[in-house]
C-alpha cells in the first residue's frame, strides 16, 4: 500500500474546495484520461437528473455548494463535470467504493474501519485536517477530487462518522449522498445528524456508523432514496461488523446488489467477530482467509475493483475521541489523532 499525505486546510468553503482540489488535481487529470468509472459517470452530462440534484445542493445545502466549486477551480474542471464525479455513487449502483466496518460498544464506543476504494488511487489520498470557516473542524480521509465525509472523520464536535457504500438500485433526483455525508460533518450531536438524514430528499445509499463523545449510542445507520434504517449497537452484543449491502429493515427488502466480496467480507467478519478466538478489530480487517474475498483487499488479493487504502481505528471516549491511521492494519499506524488534530504523525513521533 502506497503512503498516506497528510495536508491542512483553511479558509473559507470555496478556500477550502480549492485547496483540496489542487492537492488532487494532477491525479484526477491522469486517472480521467483513462477511467471507465470516469466516462460512465460523465454519460450524465447535461440531463435532467443531473439539473435536478445541482439545484437541490445549491438551495439545501449552499456550503458544499461553495466548497464544490472551489474544488473545480482547484482542479481545472468544468463545474459540472467535478459535480457528476461527486454523484458518481448515486448515479452508478457499482462505483468502486467498498469498506468495512467493525463496530464495538461499550463504555469506550470503537469503530475500526477499512477503507476501501478505487486501486487507482492508492498513494494520492490523504488525511485532511479541515478548518472550514464557520463550521467546526474536522479531519477525514479524502480521494482526490472528492468533497470529504464520505469515508471516515471525527470532529472537534465530538462526532466520529465512518461510511460505508450501499448499492440500493433506485435513485431518485435528491441529495447526492456524498454531500449529505459532507454536510453531517457540520452538525452538532447524533439527534441533529438523524434529523438531517431523515429530513433530506436523498438520491442515493449509505451505511453509516455515528458516535458522539457525549453521548452514550453507537449507532448504525442505513438509507437511500426510498427510505432510512438506524439500529443501536448493543453493549450486550458487544461488536458487529458491516460491509457493503442493507441489512436493516426496510432497506434489506429493497432492491439492491449484493456482490460476492460484500457477502463474503460480510459473513467472514461475523463468524470471526463471534467466535471463541477473541480477534481484535484490527486482526478481523486485516483478515484475508478467505482467498477469494479477503476482507483486507490489497493489490495482490483484490476481489472486484477495489482495494484498501487505510484503516482507521476510532475510540470514542466520554469527552474525547482518540485514533490512529493505518496504511495497513496489521503494521503501525502512520497517524496518532485526537479530535481532529494529528498528536502524532509515524509510530513515536511528535
Amino acid at each position: 500500500m502506497a503512503g498516506l499525505s497528510y495536508i491542512e486546510i483553511r479558509g473559507t468553503p470555496f478556500d477550502a474546495g480549492r485547496a483540496l482540489g489542487e492537492f488532487g488535481a494532477a491525479a484526477l487529470h491522469d486517472y480521467a484520461r483513462r477511467s471507465a468509472v470516469w466516462a460512465r459517470a460523465m454519460r450524465l452530462r447535461g440531463s435532467v437528473l443531473a439539473a435536478s440534484m445541482a439545484h437541490q445542493v445549491r438551495t439545501r445545502f449552499p456550503r458544499v455548494w461553495e466548497e464544490l466549486q472551489g474544488m473545480a477551480v482547484g482542479i481545472g474542471l468544468p463545474f459540472d463535470d467535478l459535480f457528476l464525479w461527486n454523484c458518481r455513487g448515486d448515479l452508478w449502483a457499482m462505483a468502486p467504493d467498498g469498506c468495512t466496518t467493525v463496530q464495538q460498544a461499550g463504555e469506550v464506543r470503537r469503530i475500526t474501519h477499512n477503507e476501501d476504494g478505487d486501486p487507482a488511487f492508492a498513494g494520492h489520498c490523504a488525511i485532511a485536517a479541515c478548518a472550514v470557516a464557520g463550521a467546526v473542524p474536522f479531519a477525514a480521509f479524502v480521494y482526490p477530487g472528492s468533497i470529504a465525509g464520505h469515508t471516515f472523520a471525527v470532529t472537534d464536535g465530538g462526532l466520529a462518522m465512518t461510511v460505508n457504500s450501499l448499492r440500493c438500485r433506485a435513485v431518485q433526483p435528491g441529495v447526492p449522498r456524498m454531500v449529505l455525508a459532507r454536510a453531517l460533518l457540520e452538525v452538532a450531536g447524533l439527534d441533529e445528524a438523524l434529523a438531517l438524514v431523515r429530513g433530506t430528499e436523498r438520491a442515493g445509499s449509505f451505511h453509516l456508523t455515528l458516535a458522539h463523545r457525549n453521548e452514550h449510542a453507537l449507532l448504525s445507520v442505513e438509507f437511500s432514496a426510498q427510505a432510512c434504517a438506524v439500529e443501536t449497537v448493543c453493549a450486550s452484543s458487544r461488536r458487529a461488523l458491516h460491509t457493503n449491502h442493507a441489512l436493516h429493515l426496510p432497506l434489506r427488502a429493497l432492491p439492491q446488489t449484493i456482490t460476492p466480496s460484500s457477502r463474503y467480507r460480510q459473513q467472514r467478519g461475523t463468524a470471526l467477530l463471534a467466535g471463541d478466538s477473541g480477534l481484535d478489530a484490527l486482526q478481523v480487517l486485516a483478515d484475508t482467509g478467505d482467498a477469494r474475498f479477503p476482507i483486507l483487499r490489497t493489490a495482490s488479493l483484490n476481489s472486484g475493483a477495489e482495494s484498501t487504502l487505510a484503516t482507521a481505528d476510532i475510540r470514542i471516549h466520554t469527552g474525547c475521541i482518540e485514533w490512529q491511521v493505518y496504511e495497513h492494519p496489521a503494521r503501525p499506524p502512520c497517524f496518532h489523532m485526537r479530535g481532529a488534530r494529528a498528536a502524532h504523525r509515524g509510530l513515536g513521533l511528535a
